[in-house]
C-alpha cells in the first residue's frame, strides 16, 4: 500500500485556485443561487459568490451512514433548502473536493427533483477515487490524487500553540 501524499494549502493557494482556475470557467455563465455543501463547500462557496457577485447562498448538508449497522447507499439530508427556493433557478453547487462523488451527485439530483438547473463545481476533483466514472463535476480547479488539507481544516490546537504568547 502506497503512502498518501498530503498537500497543505494556504489561504493564498485557495484564493489562487478560485481566482485563476475556477472563477474564470464560471464567469460568463449565469447563476441565480449558490448551494454550498457543508462543511467543505461553505468557504469556497462564499469566495465564489464574491467573485461572481451572486447574492443568494444556500446550504445543503448530506451524509451517508458509515457504520456496519447502517451502511446505506441513500443519502441522509440533514439540511436542504425548500423546493420553492430552487424551482426554475440556475443553481451552482459548490464543494471543496469531489472524492467519491456521492454527496455532490445526491445534491445535484435533489436540485433536479425541485425543478432547478444544477451545475457542479469543486476545487479538487479526484478522478481515480470517484465511484462514478461516467460522471464528473461540471467544473473543477484542479485534478489530484493527493490528500488535500484546506486551511479551514487545520488542527486548531496547532494554530493555538503556534500563535500563543510566552
Amino acid at each position: 500500500m502506497s503512502e498518501v501524499n498530503k498537500v497543505y494549502l494556504s489561504w493564498m493557494d485557495v484564493d489562487n485556485l478560485i481566482s485563476y482556475e475556477l472563477a474564470p470557467q464560471l464567469q460568463n455563465l449565469h447563476f441565480d443561487v449558490i448551494l454550498a455543501i457543508t462543511r467543505g463547500g461553505i468557504v469556497p462557496g462564499g469566495m465564489i459568490a464574491e467573485q461572481l457577485r451572486i447574492q443568494q447562498i444556500l446550504i445543503a448538508s448530506v451524509d451517508f451512514y458509515k457504520d456496519t449497522e447502517h451502511n446505506l447507499d441513500w443519502p441522509i439530508f440533514m439540511q436542504f433548502p425548500s423546493d420553492s427556493l430552487l424551482r426554475g433557478k440556475e443553481v451552482l453547487i459548490i464543494d471543496d473536493v469531489w472524492y467519491r462523488g456521492r454527496e455532490i451527485l445526491s445534491v445535484t439530483e435533489r436540485v433536479e427533483l425541485a425543478s432547478g438547473y444544477p451545475t457542479s463545481a469543486v476545487l479538487h476533483y479526484k478522478p481515480n477515487f470517484s465511484q462514478f466514472k461516467e460522471k464528473t463535476p461540471n467544473f473543477y480547479a484542479a485534478a489530484t490524487d493527493d490528500w488535500v488539507i484546506y486551511p479551514w481544516e487545520m488542527d486548531r490546537s496547532l494554530l493555538r500553540s503556534a500563535t500563543s504568547r510566552p
